[in-house]
C-alpha cells in the first residue's frame, strides 16, 4: 500500500549540509505523519524529526536548530535539510510514514549519511 524511496545520503565533511528526500507511492490509504529516524552502529533507531499532515513538527534535541523537516503533500514527499553536520550525525537514515486511520507505519530501506571530521 505504501512504498518509500529515499535519496540524498552520502559523505560530507563536518559543518557541511545534505538534503534527504523520501517519496511515497501510496494506494488506497492516506498519509498522516511523515518522518525521519536514524540508526548509528550499535545503537537503537531513534526519531530525528517528524511532521504531521497539518504541518506540526517535532525534532530530537540533538538536531533542533540544525535540521529542518518539510513535506510536499501534493507529491507525498518528505525532506530533511541537514545543516552544520557533525560526525555524531553519522547513521543510516530511515524514512517513516504513518497512515490514517490506524497509524500503520511503513519504512524505507534507509540511506547512509557519513560525516567526516
Amino acid at each position: 500500500q505504501v512504498q518509500l524511496v529515499e535519496s540524498g545520503g552520502g559523505l560530507v565533511q563536518a559543518g557541511g549540509s545534505l538534503r534527504l528526500s523520501c517519496a511515497a507511492s501510496v494506494s488506497s490509504v492516506d498519509i498522516n505523519a511523515m518522518g525521519w529516524y536514524r540508526q548509528a552502529p550499535g545503537k537503537q533507531r531513534k526519531l530525528v524529526a517528524r511532521i504531521t499532515s497539518g504541518g506540526s513538527t517535532n525534532y530530537d534535541d540533538s538536531v533542533r536548530g540544525r535540521f529542518n523537516i518539510s513535506r510536499d503533500n501534493a507529491k507525498d514527499t518528505v525532506y530533511l535539510q541537514m545543516n552544520s553536520l557533525k560526525p555524531e550525525d553519522t547513521a543510516v537514515y530511515y524514512c517513516n510514514v504513518a497512515t490514517w486511520p490506524y497509524g500503520t507505519n511503513y519504512w524505507g530501506k534507509g540511506t547512509l549519511v557519513t560525516v567526516s571530521s
